[in-house]
């Protein structure tokens, strides 16, 4: 049978985790419903028991850690990962679900943007700014065309979600899911969803400027470990030109009069052109790394797939021989029944003819 888990990372949401809960239930009701409690100082905790969701707490601060623990802990088919702010209707669940479990995709997102309902909820232009920034960036990276890199709307199937490591502590997990997946090659599938604007009394737990300087940060750290050569290529190709601006004036110097009366240019393209060679070098040697780096991953996902085909395949067995032994009790309680059945009679007929 199918094992949906449905996730739901908070802190503070007392104002709106009971609706979420209860929205879910009533899309999902054969869903198991994780609340993992992030140190909030309001009565999330009591509120999402109450509601009949598995409450969990995570004491270390940030969205991210809270999602490592619920990756590694849950066990399921399909996960479900939402907020627990509302702003998510839990009817778009059905969409998002689809694609996975067909396996026309390893990750559903819930596209706030395509609607235009994102823009009318959200009425902050810096945000907003940062947002097509990141996704400009990452589409270019990675020659994509996602519209929504940050939704926190999202399902995922079972190898995603055990085979990815969760490295960013905070609000800058979406990026990295969507970096990661893009890299490993996993199959992305936008939805367009609704989005709600957060109900009165509930406050954000985004701040633009801070947040959205960790989600560049994010951006330069993935580009330099899974697109080293053009991290570094880049670097080298400035410093050269650099160098090459500072040293023809040696160069045609020396052609000239055959000296150099420049020495501190001379040095100075010297040591810049160095750095360019060093910086070209890196690229070259960590390109390779990467390289090697994926093949292994594939082979990693290669056996981790045959691993959960073999589970699965002896999890079969023993409901089939479990199965079997119903029906083998069965047979025997019948028989037993039967033989009663006659003993009985056997003992009436002796008693007639007496």
């Amino acid at each position: 049978m199918e094992k949906i888990a449905v996730l739901i990372p908070c802190y503070n949401e007392e104002l709106t985790i009971e609706k979420v809960i209860k929205d879910f239930k009533k899309e999902l009701p054969q869903a198991d419903i994780y609340v993992y409690d992030n140190n909030s100082k309001d009565k999330t905790y009591e509120i999402a028991k109450a509601a009949g969701a598995i409450v969990r707490r995570e004491n270390r601060q940030g969205k991210g850690n809270v999602v490592r623990s619920m990756f590694r802990d849950i066990e399921a088919d399909l996960y479900v990962m939402v907020d627990g702010d509302d702003t998510y209707p839990a009817e778009f669940v059905h969409e998002l679900i689809k694609p996975v479990r067909e396996g026309k995709a390893d990750m559903a997102i819930g596209d706030r943007l395509s609607n235009g309902t994102y823009h009318q909820e959200i009425k902050k232009n810096f945000h907003e700014f940062g947002n097509n920034l990141v996704r400009k960036a990452i589409n270019v990276l990675f020659k994509n065309n996602l519209k929504d890199i940050m939704t926190g709307y999202r399902v995922f199937n079972r190898m995603f979600v055990k085979n990815m490591p969760v490295m960013s502590p905070k609000f800058e997990l979406e990026t990295e899911m969507t970096l990661f997946a893009l890299d490993k090659k996993f199959r992305i599938l936008e939805i367009p969803i609704v989005f709600r604007e957060r109900p009165e009394g509930s406050e954000s737990k985004i701040d633009t400027v801070s947040d959205g300087i960790k989600v560049i940060k994010t951006i330069i750290k993935m580009f330099k470990d899974h697109k080293p050569f053009a991290f570094f290529g880049i670097i080298f190709a400035v410093l050269f030109i650099i160098g090459l601006l500072v040293g023809i004036p040696v160069i045609v110097e020396f052609c000239k009069t055959k000296t150099i009366t420049k020495i501190p240019s001379a040095i100075l393209a010297t040591g810049i052109m160095t750095l360019a060679v060093i910086f070209g070098q890196c690229g070259v040697i960590l390109q390779t790394i990467v390289k090697q780096h994926r093949e292994n991953y594939e082979l990693n996902l290669l056996r981790y797939s045959q691993i959960e085909k073999y589970l699965n395949s002896k999890v079969e067995d023993k409901e089939e021989v479990k199965v079997v032994k119903e029906e083998n009790n069965k047979s025997k309680e019948k028989g037993k029944q039967k033989n009663e059945k006659k003993s009985k009679n056997n003992g009436k007929g002796k008693k007639s003819s007496k």
